[in-house]
């Protein structure tokens, strides 16, 4: 089978699958009922399902694996993150430390909680889930202020802690972004991290300066709120 051949096949298995997300998601008219809990198409599981589809239909077809593992040699690496709105400061967290992004719960308080941070505990589908604070974790001024007439929707990030899963609520989720590798190396050695609790580095970002957030340090604090 030749490169042409292989890529026909691919693109018969991309026509036939039906590509919602340029429809009714947040490449089309964002009608989607499921897009206000998933945020973005990427996070939803009819997405993933598509994308792995046509990447094993793809894997099956590539017989020139040497031409392919320089293609992603060649390619720019990226890291994901979330950014994130606490109060008045936007934040960054790597995804691989993220299980979802869900929407606001009901917060119970626990008699005799030892932790500040400890808010209580949250019902994720049936389970009853820790519940930190990040804004005392990380020492913010909680306070938010909004512009006037902005549609705002807090949520709920369900964190993998060493522990087990815990939930944090955030005012706000700008999505999740690719960032180039070198930028982020570059924001990790400019110091700038000194003063900040959990901080590798302050990149720019749509205009704002972002704080990027040490999953590691974080979640072994978590940890220690925890016990």
């Amino acid at each position: 089978m030749n490169a042409a051949d292989t890529f026909s096949l691919t693109h018969e298995d991309a026509q036939a699958i039906d590509d919602c997300w340029n429809r009714i998601g947040i490449h089309g008219d964002k009608s989607c009922p499921l897009l206000s809990d998933h945020i973005h198409c990427r996070n939803c599981a009819v997405y993933s399902a598509a994308a792995t589809r046509l990447l094993d239909r793809y894997a099956l077809q590539q017989e020139d694996r040497g031409q392919v593992s320089r293609t992603v040699e060649s390619e720019v690496k990226t890291r994901s993150l979330l950014m994130f709105r606490l109060g008045e400061e936007w934040l960054a967290l790597a995804t691989r430390s993220l299980v979802e992004v869900a929407p606001l719960q009901a917060i119970h308080s626990l008699p005799h909680q030892r932790s500040r941070a400890l808010l209580g505990v949250a019902n994720v589908r049936g389970a009853l889930v820790a519940c930190l604070s990040l804004v005392e974790l990380l020492g913010l001024d909680g306070a938010s202020r909004v512009a006037s007439g902005a549609r705002v929707m807090p949520r709920m990030l369900i964190i993998a802690a060493h522990g087990g899963p815990v939930v944090v609520p955030v005012d706000e989720v700008d999505g999740i972004h690719a960032i180039d590798e070198s930028i982020l190396e570059a924001a990790s050695r400019s110091g700038t991290q000194a003063s900040a609790k959990y901080t590798r580095g302050v990149l720019q970002f749509k205009g704002r300066s972002l704080r990027w957030l040490d999953e590691e340090q974080l979640l072994s604090a978590v940890t220690r709120s925890l016990t």
